[in-house]
């Protein structure tokens, strides 16, 4: 009964923040628990565009830097987002099916958007749909004709949200986690970077990994369907560590 035990790991897409790389967004979540990163095979494209300005991790992780898109500084005008959005459809088609989703910052708000989209048969119709999502900064696009499609309804993909007290995109953080059926909200005491995870947070985490590899689990309490019932981990009080990386959007 050789691999009768084994479970098949599942591939998960990588977007990184703004002016970063997908090197960059590796070394972040290298410092995760090696016992949480075995459950994944995962994939670290970088951003379809050079960065068009100083990237705030120049001095601390080499370049090339990338973006996925351009945007002004109220985040309401977006410049190459359609553009983005037909190449990342045409990545995952080509190099998945991807069983899920991580992003950071511009990344986060990015795979939430496709989460959305596909929800509502804008994207990915012929792709499978996806069971995870990790967001660490995430927000939401604010324009309406976004909005109307992306948000309409509560996005029925299971998430886990990273809060950071002093993340400038906190409020953004928990209005996108808002959006998502069931979340598990995460809240630690950084600032805007992936947080270094301690032993009880890694365990959670961990535990709601191996829940997504369990289909439709019996003990899911489905009293409040369509809705979101917050599952919220104050990690504030708890030693998570983390470097001192900061990154933009």
């Amino acid at each position: 009964m050789e691999g009768k035990d084994e479970k098949k790991k599942m591939k998960i897409l990588c977007l990184h923040g703004f002016r970063t790389s997908g090197s960059f967004l590796q070394k972040q979540i290298s410092k995760w628990d090696p016992s949480i990163l075995a459950h994944f095979d995962m994939i670290f494209p970088n951003g379809k565009y050079p960065a068009g300005g100083k990237s705030e991790i120049e001095g601390i992780f080499p370049p090339p830097y990338f973006e996925w898109f351009q945007f002004d500084k109220d985040f309401t005008e977006y410049t190459n987002l359609d553009e983005c959005i037909s190449y990342l459809c045409e990545y995952i088609t080509t190099n998945g099916p991807f069983d899920g989703l991580l992003g950071f910052s511009q990344g986060a708000a990015l795979s939430a958007l496709l989460l959305g989209y596909q929800a509502q048969g804008k994207v990915l119709k012929d792709h499978p749909k996806f069971k995870l999502f990790i967001s660490t900064s995430g927000s939401k696009f604010r324009t309406p004709d976004i909005c109307e499609v992306a948000y309409k309804d509560v996005i029925k993909v299971k998430s886990v949200h990273f809060i950071g007290a002093k993340d400038w995109l906190k409020l953004p953080s928990e209005e996108l986690a808002a959006s998502f059926e069931d979340p598990l909200i995460i809240n630690h005491p950084q600032g805007h970077t992936v947080p270094r995870l301690d032993e009880a947070t890694s365990k959670l985490l961990q535990n709601w990994i191996i829940e997504m590899q369990i289909p439709h689990n019996n003990n899911i309490d489905k009293s409040d369907e369509g809705g979101t019932k917050e599952k919220v981990l104050d990690a504030n009080k708890l030693d998570l560590g983390g470097d001192k990386l900061v990154n933009g959007n």
